[in-house]
């Protein structure tokens, strides 16, 4: 089963939490199993430009069920995946996105944050992906 809207809810409201904490305005994207957009939160004042990196992050991370930030290490010139972020109507391959696992370990679909440096977005979507890994 993917996500559900009360677990994607969650994962939004404890990244805002964070996010407030940490004292950053981020916009922030819960996809489901499908990559089909779940739950979005953009806080007051975040960055316009993010709103769409940061889904994309959410997809990026349930297409290929991996942190964004390792995708972005093997996309490297060079590298076995140089130029994956074209592929699937572009990629964002750095930090800021996460699959979203249930109590079992099963991904059941991905957050994606952006607003701020990339160690600030993957904080703040840490925070949302282990608040549904905890139901």
């Amino acid at each position: 089963m993917g996500i559900s809207l009360e677990q994607a809810q969650a994962a939004v409201q404890a990244a805002y939490q964070k996010s407030l904490e940490i004292g950053v305005k981020m916009n922030i994207a819960i996809v489901d199993a499908g990559a089909n957009l779940v739950a979005f939160a953009r806080m007051d004042d975040a960055w316009l430009g993010s709103l769409d990196i940061s889904i994309k992050k959410a997809k990026t991370a349930r297409f290929f069920d991996m942190p964004t930030g390792d995708l972005g290490q093997a996309s490297q010139p060079g590298g076995p995946l140089f130029n994956i972020e074209v592929s699937n109507g572009g990629l964002i391959t750095f930090p800021g996105g996460l699959p979203i696992k249930d109590g079992s370990g099963k991904i059941i679909g991905a957050i994606g944050v952006s607003g701020d440096t990339v160690e600030n977005d993957h904080t703040v979507a840490e925070a949302g992906s282990n608040a549904v890994a905890g139901q």
